[in-house]
C-alpha cells in the first residue's frame, strides 16, 4: 500500500507554507487541518516545526498533543530535535516518529543514539536536497540544513546510505529545487535514494498535479508522497488523490 501523508509546516502555532523555502505564508489553524485531513482519508500526517527554537517546539509539541486528541493516524514530528530528550518530548506528546535533519548533519551519531532509544521505525531522516552540479550527465544533490539555507557539501545518496546504517528507519526526500513550485517531484532524486536504502523513502517537494503524485509512486520505489500546497490551497483532496490513484493502479487504502 502507498500512502498519503499531508505535511503541515508550522511556524508559530500555525500553518506555513512557501516556495523553494521562501516568501512563508500563513495557511491555517494545524489542528482544523489535521482533523480535516484525517476525516478524509489521510495515511499519515508530517508536522515540520520551520521555527526550530525553544519557544516554537514549545508551541508545537502543544499542538501536537491537540492533534493527537482528534485524530487516529500516525504522525511525524521535525524541526528543531536535537537530542534524545527532545525526541522523547514530543514522543510523549503523542507523535509515533521524529524526523531529523539538520542536528543529524551536524552529528550524525544522533541517528544512533534515536534508533538505541526508540527504535529505528520512530526515526526518519529527512534530507533537503539541491541539485548543485551535473558533471558529464551525472547529477549531484546535496543535502542542505538550516532550512534549505546552508550546504553540507555531503551527497545526498551517500548520505541517505550512511543514514539508514546509523539506525534511520524511514528517509524523507524533499527537493528544494521541486518544493512549492507544483511542477512535481523530482523523480531521478527519488529513484535514486530509493534504490539505495532498504528502508521506506518519502517522495517530498513539488506535486502539482495528480498526475505527478501517480508518477512517483508508479515509477520509482518511494514508499509514500508528501502533498501540502495542494492540500492546503484546496486544489485538491485526499480522497480525490486516492481516487486517481487507485484508477491509475496504484495499491491505496481507501
Amino acid at each position: 500500500m502507498k500512502r498519503i501523508i499531508p505535511c503541515l509546516d508550522v511556524d508559530d502555532g500555525k500553518v506555513v507554507k512557501g516556495v523553494k523555502f521562501e516568501g512563508i505564508k500563513e495557511v491555517g489553524d494545524p489542528v482544523e487541518l489535521a482533523k480535516k485531513y484525517c476525516a478524509d482519508g489521510a495515511d499519515e500526517l508530517a508536522f515540520l516545526d520551520i521555527g526550530a527554537s525553544v519557544k516554537s517546539r514549545a508551541t508545537l509539541i502543544e499542538v501536537v498533543r491537540k492533534v493527537a486528541k482528534e485524530v487516529s493516524v500516525p504522525f511525524c514530528v521535525g524541526g528543531g530535535i536535537r537530542t534524545v530528550d527532545d525526541a522523547r518530548a514530543v514522543i510523549e506528546a503523542g507523535v509515533s516518529k521524529v524526523s531529523v535533519c539538520s542536528s543529524a548533519i551536524a552529528r550524525p551519531e544522533l541517528l544512533r543514539e534515536l534508533a538505541d532509544a526508540f527504535g529505528s521505525k520512530s526515526v526518519m531522516l529527512a534530507i533537503d536536497a539541491k541539485k548543485v552540479a551535473d558533471v558529464n550527465g551525472s547529477p549531484r544533490w546535496n543535502a542542505f540544513s538550516k532550512g534549505g539555507k546552508e550546504d553540507s557539501g555531503i551527497d545526498a545518496i551517500e548520505w541517505a546510505v550512511k543514514a539508514v546504517e546509523l539506525g534511520a528507519g524511514e528517509i524523507m526526500v524533499n527537493s528544494i529545487d521541486a518544493d512549492g513550485t507544483y511542477t512535481g517531484y523530482d523523480l531521478e532524486l527519488t529513484r535514486k535514494i530509493a534504490s539505495a536504502v532498504s528502508v521506506p523513502v518519502i517522495a517530498s517537494g513539488g506535486a502539482g498535479t495528480l498526475e505527478q503524485i501517480a508518477e512517483v509512486l508508479l515509477n520509482t520505489d518511494a514508499d509514500a508522497a508528501l502533498v501540502a500546497s495542494l492540500l492546503h490551497f484546496d486544489k485538491t483532496t485526499v480522497t480525490e488523490i486516492k481516487k486517481f490513484l487507485d484508477s491509475k493502479g496504484v495499491s491505496v487504502r481507501r
